[in-house]
């Protein structure tokens, strides 16, 4: 399993119930995840000092309960390229906060690819669909790429464009699309525009910003077919997340083989990835991840 070990200002306390104790900065949230199955107690003394609880219903959905948290805050990440992100982050529909703490394995990984290729002299364009609030987008500007940041909801957009100011990204570093990212990939095909590194986080169910509906398991596959025909003569990376139960690493693993492998080389690794919990000294699972290399 791949984990998120360089935190500072993020951690698992506890999980439970159900339920998972987080650290956000100076404050304590409690947000429900499917995967804690399992009922250990409520040992851990930050249970009854959380900030933020987020009750699910047990007719979809579910509501935040406030104790003495802020409507918004910040919290840095320390890039291992040597560059400090920031993220604000406010509790919002459906349990979020603004950022996927787990993804920062992957912000790694993909940072030190661009780095290693920017210091050689070359220019690194990356493509970054689903974009969400732009903790990657971030990470790679950082690193010396120029991102595309596609999302098709236009508030994630500009919430991701704060993150980057407050990151400290240079504006030209990125260019940012509110568009339904299917459609936004089919239009650089035709344009002939091509990326050295491509990276997608779909959700399990969406709508763009016309109405498009998105499945992930009928939608992905055609989808990562067209993206692989964006890749540059010579790519970096190509990476897809998953945070559906019913897409394993393997099914990653077999999508990506069959897209890119098969016709243009390179390898492909899978994982589930995780949070580690310091309450317990185990990983928290938190989907998967599918990587491309040549």
């Amino acid at each position: 399993m791949w984990t998120a070990e360089h935190w500072k200002d993020y951690e698992v306390l506890d999980c439970s119930g159900g339920e998972k104790l987080e650290r956000w900065g100076d404050y304590i949230l409690v947000r429900p995840d499917p995967q804690v199955i399992w009922d250990t107690g409520h040992g851990h003394p930050m249970w009854k000092k959380k900030n933020g609880h987020y009750h699910r219903s047990t007719k979809g959905g579910g509501e935040w309960e406030f104790r003495d948290l802020p409507q918004e805050w910040t919290i840095s990440y320390p890039l291992a390229a040597g560059h400090s992100l920031c993220f604000h982050l406010k509790p919002f529909a459906f349990k979020h906060t603004g950022i996927f703490p787990e993804q920062a394995v992957n912000w790694e990984w993909m940072s030190g690819l661009v780095t290693d290729a920017v210091q050689t002299g070359r220019e690194v364009r990356v493509l970054n669909l689903f974009a969400y609030t732009g903790g990657a987008t971030a990470a790679l500007a950082a690193s010396g790429a120029k991102v595309t940041h596609v999302d098709a909801a236009k508030g994630m957009v500009a919430w991701a464009k704060e993150n980057a100011a407050a990151s400290q990204v240079p504006a030209e570093k990125t260019r940012w699309i509110v568009d339904d990212c299917v459609k936004f990939v089919e239009r650089e095909l035709r344009r002939g525009n091509r990326y050295d590194g491509i990276l997608m986080d779909p959700p399990s169910y969406g709508r763009g910003p016309k109405g498009e509906i998105w499945k992930i398991e009928e939608s992905v596959w055609p989808l990562v077919q067209l993206a692989a025909q964006l890749l540059s003569d010579a790519p970096l990376f190509f990476l897809i997340n998953s945070y559906t139960t019913g897409l394993q690493p393997a099914v990653l693993t077999y999508m990506l083989e069959k897209a890119i492998t098969e016709k243009r080389g390179g390898h492909v690794e899978s994982s589930e990835i995780g949070l580690p919990v310091s309450g317990t000294r185990l990983v928290l699972p938190c989907g998967a991840s599918g990587r491309w290399m040549p």
